[in-house]
């Protein structure tokens, strides 16, 4: 089950609340005293930031899968801010110790890079700000360099504890796979259906998408079922392949234009398709793509911004669900975005 803290950041007493995320997702990545302390005080910064900067937004914290996973990953806290201000004109001089436009010390950024395994930011000038890091175990053992690593973002309906989405991303010999699954439904009982999806991938990681799907089928069969959308890229040879089943969407860009990958529709555990198609299609450095649930609107479109190109694909999915979203235009679900982006050289 999907663990989510939606944190809405208004006013100072947000802070505690900031931290006690922090520490409710550290336990359930099992990080020690020391990183969960700087789990917490990055979560503390980014609070503080949203604040000072933004006049507000969320603090979205929870355990989840690191970039780029191997077959021996463990769970890292996801910190994300996210906000509707005024952006950020420099965020190369805001990383910087020293800068400051609060008439603060300007360490707070500067600090959570530090801190953080991952920490990246984007921002526009009158569209807002997503700040991300992730702090995982002290000593967590480094994955050999891979050509994709991949992100996502959950956000429960109206604040609620579990989300009835969920994503994942595991890799097994050359082929990492990215899943997103949909319960039936929300609340607790559509995060177990999507929950087990994500807890069963691990053991099937090494079959191609098709054959995930029925296999998940049958672990699904004693929960409300979900909508579940498998995504696997081969590193060997260069090739994603995808399939789905139930309304999970699939956009792929390539150079500069995106095509939807389609799924079938049905429900796995309940009523799968008598047969699961595959699309096909080359990744090379030019290639992103999202999965996503049907909490966004049916008119969402991907972001163009193409700094997002090299961004941290947890950025990435956080800023599509921030501009597909409003206080006009409130989610009608639980959402979930997952991205497979491709390494940038320098990371490799």
């Amino acid at each position: 089950m999907t663990r989510v803290w939606d944190v809405p950041v208004r006013d100072a007493t947000r802070v505690r609340d900031a931290r006690l995320a922090a520490e409710g997702a550290a336990a359930l990545a099992g990080l020690d005293a020391e990183r969960t302390q700087d789990a917490v005080l990055v979560a503390t910064e980014l609070t503080t930031n949203l604040l000072k900067h933004a006049h507000g937004g969320r603090l979205l914290v929870e355990a989840v899968a690191p970039a780029v996973p191997h077959e021996d990953a463990t769970a890292v806290v996801q910190i994300a801010a996210v906000d509707h201000g005024p952006g950020m004109p420099d965020v190369a001089a805001a990383l910087r110790d020293g800068f400051s436009t609060a008439g603060s010390l300007g360490a707070g950024l500067g600090t959570c890079r530090r801190l953080a395994d991952d920490f990246d930011v984007h921002s526009a000038d009158g569209r807002g700000t997503v700040a991300l890091a992730r702090v995982g175990a002290a000593h967590r053992p480094a994955g050999p360099p891979v050509a994709a690593r991949a992100g996502g973002i959950n956000l429960p309906l109206a604040g609620a504890e579990w989300s009835g989405d969920a994503w994942t991303c595991v890799r097994a010999g050359d082929r990492l796979t990215l899943l997103l699954a949909d319960g039936l439904g929300h609340g607790p009982e559509a995060a177990r259906a999507s929950g087990a999806a994500v807890g069963e991938v691990r053991r099937w990681a090494d079959l191609p998408p098709a054959e995930v799907l029925r296999r998940l089928h049958d672990a699904l069969r004693g929960t409300r079922g979900a909508a579940v959308a498998v995504a696997q890229l081969d590193l060997r040879l260069g090739e994603l392949r995808f399939a789905g089943v139930g309304n999970v969407g699939a956009r792929l860009r390539e150079g500069g234009t995106w095509r939807s990958l389609v799924s079938r529709p049905g429900i796995v555990g309940a009523h799968r398709p008598a047969t699961i198609p595959e699309s096909r299609a080359p990744w090379s450095a030019d290639r992103l793509l999202i999965l996503y649930t049907d909490g966004l609107p049916s008119r969402w479109t991907p972001p163009d911004d193409p700094r997002l190109g090299t961004a941290d694909p947890a950025v990435t999915a956080a800023v599509a669900v921030r501009d597909a979203g409003s206080s006009a235009r409130p989610m009608r679900d639980d959402t979930a975005v997952a991205v497979l982006a491709p390494t940038p050289p320098e990371r490799r």
